[in-house]
C-alpha cells in the first residue's frame, strides 16, 4: 500500500510516543500517505488504521477534521487562500476573486490541466502577512498581489 520509504518515515514518528500510544502519529502517518499518494483514498486510511492498531472510524476523523487532508484527487498544486476576517480586511477576498478569473475555477476545483485546486482556508497564523496562500499544505506565501501570484502561477507551470 505504502513505500517501504513510506513506512520507515512513519515508523520514526510512532517513535517518538510510548510503545502504546502508537496511534498518536496518526496526523504524520496521513501526512506522509498523502505526500505518496497524493490523497487519501478509503484504502490509504484503513491501512494507516491497521498499521497504528486502531480503529478505522478514528483516522477517518481525524483525515475529515483537519483541511490540509485530501480525501479525493486534486491538482499537482492545491492554493488555500485565507478568508478569515484579518485576510479578508487585507484583501483575501480580492485575491480569491483573482485566482478564480485567473484560473477559471470556484472553491474545490480543479483546472482542466489538472496543474491547480482552489481551496478556501482558515486561519494560518500570517495574520500580519495577509493576504496568504498556502501551496500544497507546505509553502506559505505572503503579501499575494496580482503580480505575486501570477508570478507564482509561473514558477509553478514550469
Amino acid at each position: 500500500m505504502l513505500s517501504i520509504e513510506a513506512l520507515k518515515k512513519i515508523d520514526r514518528e510512532i517513535a517518538k510516543y510510548p510503545t502504546d500510544k502508537k496511534q498518536s502519529a496518526v496526523m504524520s502517518a496521513l501526512a506522509i500517505a498523502q505526500d505518496e499518494k497524493g490523497w487519501l483514498a478509503t484504502e490509504t486510511m484503513d491501512f494507516i488504521a491497521d498499521y497504528l492498531e486502531m480503529p478505522a472510524i478514528a483516522v477517518y476523523e481525524v483525515a475529515t477534521f483537519y483541511n490540509m487532508y485530501n480525501l479525493k484527487p486534486i491538482g499537482k498544486y492545491k492554493l488555500t487562500v485565507c478568508t478569515n476576517l484579518p485576510c479578508a480586511l487585507s484583501g483575501s477576498n480580492q485575491t480569491v476573486d483573482y485566482l478564480k478569473k485567473k484560473l477559471g475555477i470556484g472553491f474545490n476545483e480543479t483546472t482542466v490541466d489538472g496543474l491547480f485546486t482552489l481551496k478556501e482556508g482558515e486561519c494560518m497564523g500570517a495574520c500580519g502577512d495577509a493576504p496568504v496562500l498556502l501551496v500544497n499544505n507546505k509553502r506559505m506565501c505572503s503579501f499575494m498581489t496580482e503580480d505575486q501570484i501570477d508570478k507564482l502561477l509561473e514558477e509553478l507551470k514550469k
